[in-house]
């Protein structure tokens, strides 16, 4: 059984933004492996929303990022999972819009739901799909590869898309799904020699 958990942040104030990816990707996932409309089951216990495709569990925890490893650890011990079983979807400003990259252990890179979901399973063994939202205005010019002030990340994560980058969004909402599609059918491996 695989945990696939999309991290955002749960209300119409952050819908849209690029924290939330995660979010819109596990939303087209469920609906590219239901075989009816998708209906999210609310869960207070797990402090998520869930959807049960198969022998996986799609999860978008209503923690708010800082605190989604709550929902993920809550969910781990009670399917009695191995930290290997989740595999968690999320933005990463650092690679640029559209790419995708699986990485299967390691630290956060800053992102704070990565932090919190180590924090709480005490493991850094998840699976992560990063997605790239690139750096909006900072992905042109000079400025490409500096260190962002903590304000000026904040307020990159919480934007929303231009509507030049709607077409690259777009894509990369599917192929995401996609990459996590292959990946239950074919092996990790697999999706990281297709899409790296």
């Amino acid at each position: 059984m695989k945990l696939i958990v999309g991290l955002g942040n749960p209300g119409e104030k952050y819908r849209d933004t690029r924290h939330n990816v995660g979010f819109m990707v596990v939303d087209r996932l469920a609906q590219d492996q239901a075989t009816k409309p998708v209906v999210w089951e609310e869960s207070q216990k797990h402090k998520s929303l869930l959807f049960r495709a198969g022998d996986c569990v799609i999860v978008k925890p209503q923690t708010f990022m800082n605190n989604v490893g709550i929902s993920v650890s809550s969910l781990v011990n009670f399917y009695t999972l191995d930290p290997s079983d989740v595999w968690v979807i999320h933005d990463d400003i650092d690679l640029p819009m559209g790419k995708i990259r699986i990485r299967e252990q390691g630290g956060s890179a800053g992102h704070h739901g990565v932090d919190s979901i180590l924090a709480h399973l005490k493991s850094d063994k998840f699976i992560r799909f990063r997605l790239g939202t690139g750096r909006g205005k900072e992905s042109w010019g000079p400025s490409m590869n500096r260190k962002l002030h903590h304000s000026k990340v904040l307020a990159l994560v919480l934007s929303r898309f231009r509507d030049r980058e709607a077409g690259d969004m777009k894509h990369l909402i599917k192929r995401g799904s996609q990459a996590v599609r292959i990946a239950l059918l074919e092996g990790l491996d697999k999706v990281k020699n297709q899409f790296h």
